[in-house]
């Protein structure tokens, strides 16, 4: 079964343009993992600084293998203070039946 999630953080002020040239970058890792079917990057059309990073993996072993990937922790580590949150915040999702 497909592994799918919803990340979710705000970009602080003036931060946005740093932010979404690390997302871009990163995505396009990312799309490039053998197990990625999904990683779309979206801003709130009412509040430009708030993103929303849909992701899909073919299964938990490809989630697990993106977790592993070299370029994830230097991502977050120049993420972390660019938003206001902790940490992004992730919401799994399940299909509806």
């Amino acid at each position: 079964m497909n592994k799918t999630l919803l990340a979710e953080f705000t970009a602080r002020e003036g931060a946005q343009d740093e932010v979404a040239r690390l997302l871009l970058d990163y995505a396009r890792k990312v799309r490039e993992e053998d197990g990625n079917l999904a990683f779309d990057v979206y801003t709130k059309a009412s509040s430009p600084r708030a993103y929303w990073i849909f992701e899909v993996y073919r299964d938990e072993d490809a989630f697990q293998a993106h977790l592993k990937a070299p370029y994830g922790g230097p991502f977050n580590a120049a993420l972390t203070p660019l938003i206001e949150e902790d940490a992004s915040v992730l919401t799994f999702l399940d299909p509806v039946a």
